[in-house]
C-alpha cells in the first residue's frame, strides 16, 4: 500500500483523535495536513498507524497551549465546533465510549484537563489504548501514563454517568423538546427540563447570543419558547440530525446553517443545552453538507 492510501485508511481515526484533542474541527484538519507532510517526508515505518497516532497527538499537544490562551479572551461561553457524524468522517462510533467522548458535553469537560491528561483520557476512552500504549505515544513510563489518566478521570468524572439517556431515548427527548418549543407549550417544555438545567450559547461576539449561561427550568423554558416565537423563526428550517454522535437540533436560515443545539439528558430530563451560533464555529459543519 502506498503512503497516500495508507494515510487515507487511517484518516477518519486520526481526525477523530485530533478533534477530540482540540475541540475544533478546522484545527484538527490543519493537524492532519501537517501530519501528512511529515508522513510524506518519512521513509517506511514498521507500524504506520502507531507512527501517525503519535505524530497527530504531539501536534495537538503543541497547539493546545495557544488554544487555551485564545479561549480565555473569547466573548461569551466557548463551545467546541459541532460536527455532523453520521458519515463516519470522525471514525467509528459503535461503542458508547466512542460516542460519549465526541459529545459537546464531554469535550467541554476536557477543557479542565492539562494537555497530557487530555491525551491520556482520549486515547484510553475513545480508542481503547492500554496504559502501555498511551505511555509509548506520550514518551513516558507506564506509571506516569496511569497517573495522568487517573487525574483526568478525577477532573472529568465518568461521562457514562453524566449522560445516561440511551441513543433512541435521546432522540425522543429531542423531538419532544423541539415540538414543545415550536408549539409554545411552556408547561410541556418545563416538564422535559431538569430543575437545575443550564443553557449555554456560543455566539463569539459575531451574532446575538446570551453571554452568560441561562440557569434553571423557568428561565431556560422562556429562552427557547422566545426563540421559537421570534418573527425570524418563521423563515427558518428546523430538523434533527446526528451531531457529535447524538441527535441534535439543526437550524437553517435561507439555506445557510444558522444554529446547532445539542442537548444533554439524564433520567429522562434535559440537564444541559449547548447552542452554537458563531458562524466561524459552524463553517466546518456547513461545508460537510455541501
Amino acid at each position: 500500500m502506498d503512503q497516500l492510501a495508507e494515510f487515507a485508511e487511517n484518516r477518519p481515526r486520526l481526525l477523530g483523535l485530533a478533534y477530540r484533542m482540540l475541540g475544533e474541527a478546522s484545527e484538527a484538519e490543519d493537524v492532519l495536513q501537517d501530519a501528512y507532510l511529515r508522513w510524506a517526508r518519512t521513509g517506511p515505518v514498521e507500524v504506520p498507524a502507531a507512527w501517525l497516532t503519535k505524530v497527530v497527538t504531539n501536534l495537538c499537544l503543541s497547539r493546545l497551549g495557544s488554544a487555551r490562551v485564545r479561549r480565555e479572551t473569547y466573548v461569551g461561553p466557548w463551545l467546541p465546533e459541532p460536527v455532523f457524524t453520521a458519515g463516519g468522517q470522525f471514525g467509528p462510533l459503535e461503542q458508547v465510549e466512542q460516542r460519549e467522548s465526541l459529545s459537546l458535553g464531554v469535550l467541554v469537560l476536557l477543557e479542565r484537563l492539562t494537555p497530557p491528561e487530555r491525551a491520556a483520557f482520549v486515547l484510553r476512552e475513545a480508542f481503547g489504548y492500554r496504559h502501555r500504549e498511551v505511555a509509548d505515544v506520550l514518551d513516558m513510563d507506564e506509571a506516569h501514563a496511569r497517573q495522568l489518566y487517573r487525574r483526568a478521570r478525577e477532573h472529568v468524572g465518568d461521562p457514562r454517568r453524566r449522560f445516561t439517556a440511551r441513543p433512541g431515548h435521546r432522540e425522543e427527548i429531542v423531538r419532544r423538546f423541539l415540538a414543545a418549543a415550536l408549539e409554545g407549550d411552556v408547561a410541556g417544555l418545563e416538564g422535559l427540563l431538569a430543575e437545575d438545567v443550564v443553557a449555554w450559547s456560543d455566539g463569539g461576539g459575531k451574532v446575538s447570543a446570551a453571554r452568560r449561561p441561562v440557569e434553571g427550568r423557568p428561565a431556560v423554558a422562556r429562552l427557547f419558547i422566545g426563540l421559537a416565537a421570534h418573527p425570524r423563526a418563521a423563515r427558518m428550517d428546523v430538523s434533527i440530525r446526528t451531531v457529535n454522535g447524538e441527535p441534535a437540533i439543526v437550524v437553517h436560515e435561507a439555506g445557510d446553517l444558522y444554529m446547532i443545539v445539542c442537548l444533554e439528558a439524564n433520567d429522562g430530563r434535559v440537564t444541559g443545552l449547548r447552542s452554537v451560533l458563531n458562524p466561524d464555529k459552524l463553517a466546518f459543519a456547513a461545508a460537510q453538507q455541501v
